[in-house]
């Protein structure tokens, strides 16, 4: 009888440990090829499902060793500290992915020069059509690419590339590109050039004005009247209105003097027409001029300063403010709180810090504006509905309004009225199919070149012509400026900090490592 060959036993271990590796190398190989693809082709989808179902069989063939090892409380000591680390870093990366799902940034400096403003992302926000900055240069410029990158951040329209124009001739053909350092906006076919190296870093408020040139259909026109003795847009002085020229041309505005008396009318092509601070009488025709603007559904802005000045006349205005439901009062407005010395003004200069329920203050809440000599402006009768008047600037329960400043300024009951005291009216027509509006504001220095550019001033006056101009959308905190923190020191602070910098701090480490040697030895 032939002798039975011995029957070769599988060890199940070993099988379970060689499907694991298998597995494994089947799972890298899927892995490496898609990373290597950057696409998942069906090659690297059969060698991740094979990896898995080898691995899947390993588990099931050595199924025991598994439980063994896990039942010695060495393994059980190990797994507990593998589970741990994984979720350890589990929770990491679910927080980073959160993170870069849902970007978040916090902005500790004080006039928030990190963060966007309010104007910026409304406009951003608000892209119906992709908008391109490119910058033509070998190297990136990080500054303006940390910029774009919150530009980008706020909507899927703005895009922002560099571009090296030795490498591609051909783009910066198509924009214009004429030096290193250019600094394109474009949309569609219309292009901004924002710097041409020289000029420095490029701003947000550079990058912001450029969006609005490149975006909007029409230009509307701010009609600035003149003839008068009113602010001009040429003027560079203190009080001049040079600056609200160039911030009216950085929203894409554009802006122009007109004469009532030689124009004969109203130019149709004025978007918002503006009388600021005039110092002499208009003509009756020129108040029936703008009165009928007004009634066409025009829009108007008068600021008018109190008389304080023997060759300062009345404009003669009242007929339009009767006929807008506004009281523009004959005083001067003085401010006894003390607020306006936080910014080094006197009582003649009332501080604002509170504003009416408007489009054009809505976001002054916590902030100041200030008015270098005004006279009450207010709602005549505040029972009429028509036009819809909203009272926008309060000044504080310890104002009073005199008669002129000829004298002590104190406050007498038989002449003067005790604050809050308002200092400006926005009013719309809603009777009439045309509509129209006008803006009302008792002084016409805050808009100056010297104060404009302090706390909210600026805003104010470019917000209203937002308003008139029925760009509700710029209207907004515009960009910032950085408040000089630098300290200066004399000779002699200097050499004591440089005494205590030499010796103080290591002084102290010395002192401190000799105690605690002495108390151990």
């Amino acid at each position: 009888m032939a002798e039975e060959k011995p029957k070769m036993k599988v060890n199940r271990e070993e099988v379970a440990r060689f499907c694991f590796t298998l597995g494994a190398a089947l799972l890298i190989s899927g892995y490496l090829r898609y990373s290597f693809q950057g696409t998942l082709l069906t090659t690297s989808k059969i060698l991740l499902i094979a990896g898995g179902v080898v691995i899947l069989a390993a588990i099931v063939l050595g199924y025991r060793s598994i439980l063994g090892f896990f039942s010695r409380r060495s393994s059980r000591l190990g797994t507990n500290t593998t589970v741990l680390a994984l979720a350890v870093l589990f929770i990491l990366g679910l927080l980073n992915f959160v993170g870069y799902r849902h970007h978040k940034r916090f902005d500790l400096t004080t006039e928030k020069m990190f963060t966007l403003a309010d104007q910026t992302q409304k406009i951003v926000r608000g892209l119906r059509n992709d908008v391109v900055v490119i910058r033509f240069a070998k190297l990136p410029d990080q500054q303006l690419d940390d910029l774009m990158s919150e530009y980008k951040n706020l909507s899927p329209h703005m895009k922002f590339q560099n571009v090296d124009p030795n490498e591609k001739p051909e783009i910066a053909q198509q924009y214009g590109a004429k030096r290193m350092d250019d600094v394109i906006v474009a949309s569609g076919s219309r292009t901004e050039h924002l710097e041409s190296g020289a000029r420095g870093n490029v701003s947000e408020e550079d990058v912001t004005s450029a969006i609005l040139k490149v975006t909007r259909d029409t230009s509307k026109t701010i009609c600035f009247v003149s003839g008068h003795g009113e602010k001009s847009l040429a003027d560079t002085a203190e009080t001049g209105y040079s600056g609200l020229d160039a911030g009216l041309k950085k929203e894409s505005y554009d802006t122009r003097s007109i004469n009532l008396v030689s124009e004969n009318e109203v130019p149709s092509d004025c978007s918002v027409l503006v009388i600021a601070g005039p110092t002499q009488s208009y003509f009756p025709q020129e108040t029936s001029m703008v009165s009928k603007y007004l009634d066409n559904g025009g829009k108007v802005l008068i600021e008018v300063d109190p008389i304080t000045d023997e060759k300062q006349q009345d404009p003669k205005l009242d007929d339009i403010f009767q006929a807008w439901n506004i009281s523009v009062g004959k005083n001067v407005v003085i401010d006894a709180s003390g607020m306006g010395r936080l910014v080094g003004a006197g009582p003649a200069i009332p501080l604002v810090v509170n504003y009416g329920p408007s489009p054009i203050t809505k976001s002054f809440e916590g902030s100041m504006t200030f008015f270098p000599l005004a006279r009450t402006v207010s709602i005549a009768d505040k029972g009429k509905s028509d036009p819809e008047d909203v009272e926008l600037l309060k000044t504080s329960s310890r104002s009073f309004t005199v008669p002129n400043l000829k004298r002590e300024v104190s406050y007498d009951p038989k002449t003067g009225t005790l604050g809050p005291l308002s200092l400006g009216v926005a009013a719309t027509r809603k009777s009439t199919e045309k509509g129209g509006r006008l803006v009302v504001i008792g002084d016409s220095d805050f808009a100056g070149n010297r104060v404009s550019g302090m706390q909210r001033n600026g805003d104010l006056f470019y917000n209203t012509v937002n308003w008139l101009a029925q760009d509700e959308n710029l209207i907004s905190i515009r960009p910032k400026s950085v408040t000089n923190r630098r300290v200066t020191l004399t000779e002699g602070q200097s050499k004591a900090l440089g005494w205590v910098d030499l010796f103080g701090l290591p002084g102290v480490v010395i002192i401190a490592g000799i105690y605690i040697w002495w108390k151990r030895r």
